[in-house]
C-alpha cells in the first residue's frame, strides 16, 4: 500500500485564527511555507467585511486543510496594514512560501470566492493523491485489482469527491467481477461526481458488461450478416458479440458500417452504442481517436 498524505480533517481552530503584528510572521509567512494562507484584512466598522468574513471562513473550512485563513484587524494592527499597502477594506491576500501570490479587494460573489479559495489551495498540491491515483491505475492495468481497490478506497477516505479514485474503485470491482458492488457504488456516487468523465466511463463499462452477458454466438452472427446483408439487427448483435469477446476494434468497425448503411436505424442505435464504447475507454485510446474520426467524417460528409 502507498503512504498517502495526512488526513484533511484539520480542526477549524488550526485552519482559521486571528493574528497581530507580533504573530504575523509565524501565522502567515512561516505557516505559508507548508500550506497556502489567506489573510483577511478587516475592521469592526466595515459593513462588507461582516459579509465577506464568514463566507470566506466557510469556504476555507470546506477546503479541508488545503488552505488556512488568518484574520487581522487593521485598526489594531496599523503598521502591518501600512507595510502591505492596505488602502481599503476588505482586502484579502493569499501567501504561499512566504510571498503574496494572489488577492482581491471588496466583496466577491460566492462563486468567485470559491474559485479564489480553490485556486489558492491548489498551490499547495494535493498531499500526493494524484501520484496515489496514478499508482492505483497502474496496479489495475497490471491485474492487481485488489491492491488497486484498496488504494482507491484509501484516497477516497481523504478526498471523498476525487472523481478519478471513485471511478477507479468502480473499475476495480468490475475487474474482480463484482458487478453488483460496482453498480451500487455508481448509484451512490456524490452528486458532484455524477457527470464526470470518470463516472461516465464506469457507467458505460457497466452497460457494456450487461450487454455482454446476453451476447449471441459470434460465428453464427457473422454467418447471418453474410447471408442477410440488410439484417441490421444482426449487425448490431454482431458488434455486441465482438465487444464481449474483447474485439473492441471489430465492434467499432461493425457499428460504423451499420451507421453508414442507415444512421437512423432503431433511433440511432449504432451511434449511441459507439459513444458508449468510446466513453468506456480512455479519451486518448487509439481506437477511440480512429473511431471518432471515421464517425465524424460520416456525419459531416
Amino acid at each position: 500500500m502507498l503512504e498517502l498524505g495526512q488526513s484533511s480533517a484539520t480542526p477549524a481552530t488550526d485552519l482559521i485564527k486571528d493574528t497581530t503584528e507580533q504573530t504575523f510572521m509565524a501565522d502567515v509567512v512561516e505557516a505559508s511555507q507548508e500550506v497556502p494562507v489567506i489573510v483577511d484584512f478587516w475592521a469592526p466598522w466595515c459593513g462588507p467585511c461582516k459579509t465577506l468574513g464568514p463566507a470566506l471562513e466557510a469556504a476555507v473550512q470546506a477546503a479541508g486543510g488545503k488552505v488556512k485563513m488568518v484574520k487581522i484587524d487593521v485598526d489594531q494592527n496599523q503598521a502591518i496594514a501600512a507595510q502591505l499597502r492596505i488602502q481599503s477594506i476588505p482586502t484579502v491576500y493569499a501567501f504561499y512560501q512566504g510571498q503574496p501570490v494572489d488577492g482581491f479587494q471588496g466583496a466577491l460573489p460566492a462563486s468567485e470566492l470559491q474559485a479564489f479559495v480553490d485556486r489558492v489551495g491548489a498551490l499547495g498540491g494535493d498531499d500526493g493523491l494524484a501520484e496515489a491515483v496514478a499508482a492505483a491505475e497502474q496496479m489495475l492495468e497490471e491485474g492487481a485489482a485488489v491492491d488497486a481497490a484498496q488504494t482507491f478506497a484509501a484516497i477516497l477516505e481523504e478526498e471523498p469527491e476525487n472523481a478519478a479514485a471513485y471511478g477507479g474503485l468502480i473499475q476495480a470491482h468490475l475487474a474482480l467481477d463484482e458487478d453488483e458492488k460496482a453498480a451500487a457504488l455508481l448509484n451512490a456516487a456524490p452528486e458532484a461526481l455524477a457527470e464526470t468523465a470518470e463516472l461516465e466511463a464506469a457507467r458505460a463499462q457497466l452497460d457494456l458488461r450487461a450487454q455482454a452477458a446476453s451476447a449471441g454466438p459470434e460465428a453464427e452472427l457473422r454467418a447471418l450478416v453474410t447471408a442477410e446483408p440488410d439484417n441490421l439487427q444482426a449487425r448490431f448483435d454482431l458488434a455486441t458479440a465482438l465487444h464481449a469477446a474483447d474485439d473492441v476494434e471489430g465492434a467499432i468497425e461493425t457499428l460504423l458500417e451499420l451507421f453508414r448503411i442507415d444512421r437512423e436505424w432503431n433511433d440511432g442505435a449504432a451511434r449511441a452504442q459507439l459513444f458508449t464504447i468510446f466513453d468506456a475507454l480512455k479519451a486518448d485510446d487509439p481506437r477511440v481517436l480512429k473511431g471518432r474520426r471515421k464517425l465524424s467524417s460520416m456525419i459531416f460528409a
